[in-house]
């Protein structure tokens, strides 16, 4: 299994590429949904926005319903604590960085998704972690009806919590479907949030190293 330290060379910094890191992270049923009440209400909400689901439209709800409850809020019910924990190595030196990992999530307000990347960077305290590990947690925190903003903080909590990390940091490059497709309808947006807990509150230096500042 892959893990955060190479031992053997001690580098002070490993980094990762998320497109190399998402296809680690499994399919799974989102807990507590029922499927098929998810189905009769797509078709409720086609025939209330003047559509039969017919024809074309006549595998509309099952689909809806399977690309809800299967992949989009698929983190729902999952515990990223817990996945970290089961998963934590002890020991290890210098910082972990992992970059460009790839995001997905649901606006709660519009209910329509959001995509990105996150880079997430921690200090170990005990414990590392295998870098699938990692992403299956944020995975957890983000495919669900969440904000930007708190996905962020979320995950930097359970890298707290799960590895008991000395500093962590998560700063998440995102694009919103609701911003760009209704209201302003700015396209080009990309919106960015930073949370930082731990040492690296205090290690403005190295902050700015992770994130190219």
């Amino acid at each position: 299994r892959a893990t955060p330290v190479d031992r053997s060379c001690r580098r002070l910094v490993t980094e990762a590429t998320g497109e190399a890191l998402a296809s680690r992270v499994p399919s799974c049923q989102t807990a507590g949904v029922d499927r098929e009440a998810v189905k009769a209400a797509v078709g409720a909400f086609l025939r209330a926005l003047g559509h039969t689901p017919e024809g074309e439209l006549a595998e509309t709800p099952e689909l809806v319903a399977a690309a809800w409850c299967d992949e989009l809020l698929s983190g729902e019910g999952v515990d990223a604590v817990a996945l970290l924990r089961e998963a934590r190595i002890e020991g290890a030196d210098g910082m972990v960085v992992l970059r460009d990992v790839a995001v997905d999530t649901m606006c709660p307000h519009h209910l329509l998704p959001a995509h990105g990347s996150a880079d997430i960077a921690f200090v170990p305290g005990s414990y590392v972690a295998g870098f699938g590990a990692i992403v299956r947690a944020l995975a957890a925190i983000s495919r669900r009806l969440t904000l930007q903003e708190r996905i962020g903080s979320d995950m930097t909590s359970a890298l707290v919590e799960g590895l008991e990390v000395r500093g962590a940091l998560c700063r998440l490059r995102m694009r919103h479907s609701c911003l760009a497709s209704r209201g302003p309808r700015e396209r080009g947006a990309l919106i960015e949030t930073l949370s930082i807990v731990g040492s690296l509150e205090q290690d403005s230096a190295t902050v700015s190293a992770i994130l190219g500042r």
